[in-house]
């Protein structure tokens, strides 16, 4: 007696063979080929943080292996979390980390493009794995499988908790909740909070700190002298997150530290264009907000939590996956500027701009500016993104951006 696979089941293998097919670009180039001195150094950094815990030695004083030696920068309540890691080789930790980036990737391209999903049906899985190969891709997104990073556990925690219709999987957990365990892991979500404070969104603004408030309390009582050490020390030192002025920060910021100007100038040039770029970035939310169009307003809010922070690193613009399904929306094919408007993004960061200025300055002979220009490509394309953003907003009329777009009924898989 035969048994027959469920087409749907079928499908979502399928789906699933696809996404692996495709991750194994990055993953054989970072996983396999890549130095083993340099190998998932984030990832190590968060595990080391677990050892820390487990065999009580000074969390923020720890370094990792030689050459890297890099500190643990995060709260406390991160390093409680990197526990479970602690207890398995490193080495499958660094695969393990892998697949769960390329999970939570294909995660965001679900919730962001859902609107454009459900449209295609029963072949929903398909291409959900269609759509997810490319965004594994793109510069930011490899890089983080790179290092082995959280940004892709960041964004999709924000952006479950903001999307609307809700997804099903949080419909009993109160809006806010999920932005505060994330701005209790890494610090930048909090432009979320600002967010909310904007719009008067009180109660969500409430929930956000209070969540933070509450782990960061139990953190402390759990960990006492490591979070002395963290909120009284660490946090304050920039030097612990790296060269500010390196390549791979690509904030506003990091931008100005490489071309000038230097000292009070160019801090006052710095608040200037955060006071600009945070105007236009959170009116744009707010549209987005009062339209209806969830999507947008994450993506919205995540280009002002990489172009505001004074440090932002490439793997930071993961965000970039959200703003592609922002700017595509709910039926691309019935608008083409809109598919042409998110393929120039793509195309955009699926290339490593920045390390070609790098290349490029390298040669004493070739005009400089052209890689300066292409050194700062990142900070260039996430203004374009915002920029793009905006107009894809502007193109439809608000009172079609409703929830409605996507039925309730649509929801059920999530």
């Amino acid at each position: 007696m035969t048994t027959t696979i469920p087409p749907t089941r079928a499908r979502w293998a399928l789906a699933v063979v696809v996404v692996l097919a495709g991750a194994a670009i990055p993953v054989l180039r970072y996983l396999v080929f890549w130095p083993l001195d340099q190998w998932q150094v984030d990832v190590e950094v968060y595990r080391e943080a677990g050892v820390s815990i487990l065999t009580g030695r000074p969390i923020y004083s720890a370094m990792t292996e030689a050459p890297q030696l890099l500190p643990f920068t995060y709260p406390p309540f991160a390093a409680v979390l990197a526990v479970p890691l602690a207890l398995l080789p490193f080495g499958a930790v660094g695969w393990l980390w892998t697949l769960a980036q390329i999970a939570a990737t294909a995660a965001i391209v679900w919730y962001a493009g859902w609107r454009l999903i459900h449209r295609t049906g029963a072949r929903a899985p398909i291409t959900l794995a269609l759509l997810t190969v490319p965004m594994l891709w793109l510069h930011p997104v490899s890089d983080g499988i790179r290092f082995g990073q959280v940004n892709a556990f960041m964004v999709l925690a924000c952006l479950m908790d903001l999307r609307r219709p809700r997804p099903g999987l949080l419909r009993r957990i109160p809006p806010g909740v999920l932005v505060g365990l994330a701005m209790s892991i890494k610090l930048t979500p909090g432009v979320f909070v600002v967010h909310y404070l904007l719009n008067r969104r009180w109660k969500e603004a409430a929930t956000a700190v209070g969540t933070a408030v509450a782990v960061t309390v139990g953190s402390w009582l759990l960990l006492p002298e490591a979070s002395f050490a963290f909120w009284g020390g660490a946090l304050q030192d920039p030097a612990r997150l790296g060269p500010n002025a390196g390549t791979s920060n690509q904030s506003i910021r990091g931008f100005l530290l490489r071309v000038g100007p230097d000292g009070l100038v160019g801090d006052a040039l710095w608040l200037v264009l955060v006071a600009v770029v945070g105007f236009v970035g959170f009116q744009l939310a707010r549209r987005a907000y009062r339209a209806g169009d969830s999507i947008s307003e994450v993506a919205a809010v995540g280009l002002m939590a990489v172009l505001l922070s004074p440090v932002a690193w490439i793997h930071h613009l993961h965000w970039m996956v959200v703003v592609i399904f922002a700017v595509l929306g709910a039926d691309p094919l019935h608008d083409r500027r809109r598919l042409l408007a998110a393929g120039v993004v793509t195309a955009f960061f699926l290339c490593r701009m920045p390390w070609w200025g790098i290349t490029w300055l390298s040669h004493p002979d070739w005009p400089r500016w052209i890689g300066r220009v292409l050194q700062n490509a990142d900070t260039f394309g996430s203004l374009l993104a915002l920029a793009l953003l905006w107009w894809a907003l502007h193109r439809v009329p608000p009172a079609r951006h409703t929830p409605s777009v996507v039925p309730d009924h649509a929801e059920q898989p999530a």
